[in-house]
């Protein structure tokens, strides 16, 4: 069975774009690289989605159709491990996602290869 991916705002973000606009761009072509797996979100995509949402919601009820992963304890212990022995510190909304990854565990599907190169083959580009 493949480990579930747990979908960066990058990725949600520009896949709805490319979906109002009948486009095939680089989110919507990656997309079928991901059937078979269980599709996730942080509880932290889901603030960043809602932020900048033109229709919050719209917006919300898309995110409905994910597993929504919140933030624990576990996630918060993982969290200030990754942030204190990292000699660059990610942003903070990045720690958050790669613990929550690391907790359920998945691979995580972005666009912020500074973030999320650390991650290996556990980092699923799309563009």
């Amino acid at each position: 069975m493949s480990r579930p991916a747990l979908l960066d705002a990058s990725f949600l973000i520009a896949l709805e774009r490319e979906t109002a606009k009948g486009e095939e761009g680089p989110a919507r072509r990656f997309l079928p690289t991901l059937r078979g797996r269980a599709l996730a979100v942080s509880i932290v995509t889901v603030e960043e989605v809602l932020e900048g949402a033109v229709d919050e919601v719209a917006a919300f009820a898309a995110l409905q159709r994910f597993s929504i992963q919140g933030l624990h304890l576990a996630q918060a212990r993982r969290c200030a491990l990754l942030q204190r022995r990292a000699s660059r510190r990610m942003g903070e909304n990045d720690a958050w996602l790669v613990a929550t990854a690391e907790s359920i565990p998945a691979d995580i599907v972005g666009a912020d290869r500074t973030a999320f190169e650390r991650l290996g083959a556990g980092y699923l580009r799309f563009r």
